[in-house]
């Protein structure tokens, strides 16, 4: 049973505590009619967004393939986003091409992948984007830009895929400034 002095003591903490919540919600709150706040410079969108307000050829990946952590994070974002039922476990290749050898159909730089993966081979064509390897299987890429969730997600998919590239070292990025 408690006291008086125990339940003045309960109720003045509840009394403060709510009001500390109303202070920190009403601080939070846009005031009414004023513009919602700017997306952080940092923040996440979807692929497609992303790939939609960036001037084609300045989407960089943030991260390096020798970061244990990010590669394993991008496996697991590999393997949920399906690309293993087509590219294989590894991205060596399956009913669909291999990630890990010199061939990148599109061009293998961080911009290309990146939009290739958002939008698919066809939406990539349209934005005159053209072949430059060819591969024995050559079925068009599906977008994915909706099913990866985040550009950040997308990131780390394209980390772990350079992570197991095998070719040549002067191809890992598509092929060197100046090649035919």
């Amino acid at each position: 049973m408690l006291n008086k002095t125990m339940c003045g003591i309960i109720v003045a903490l509840s009394v403060a505590t709510s009001a500390c919540a109303q202070d920190k919600a009403s601080s939070s709150a846009p005031a009414p009619g004023a513009a919602p706040a700017a997306a952080d410079a940092g923040a996440t969108m979807t692929p497609v967004d992303r790939a939609k307000a960036t001037p084609k050829g300045q989407l960089k990946n943030p991260y390096k393939d020798d970061n244990a952590a990010v590669v394993a994070e991008g496996q697991k974002l590999f393997m949920h986003a399906g690309c293993n039922g087509c590219h294989g476990g590894n991205g060596g290749g399956g009913m669909c091409p291999p990630l890990t050898n010199d061939t990148w159909v599109y061009g293998g730089d961080d911009d290309t992948l990146f939009r290739l993966v958002s939008f698919g081979s066809d939406e990539l064509q349209k934005q005159g984007y053209s072949r430059k390897g060819h591969e024995n299987v050559v079925g068009p890429m599906p977008p994915h830009g909706t099913i990866v969730k985040s550009d950040d997600d997308l990131w780390k998919i394209i980390t772990f895929i350079r992570s197991n590239y095998h070719g040549s070292p002067d191809h890992k990025f598509g092929d060197p400034v100046g090649a035919p």
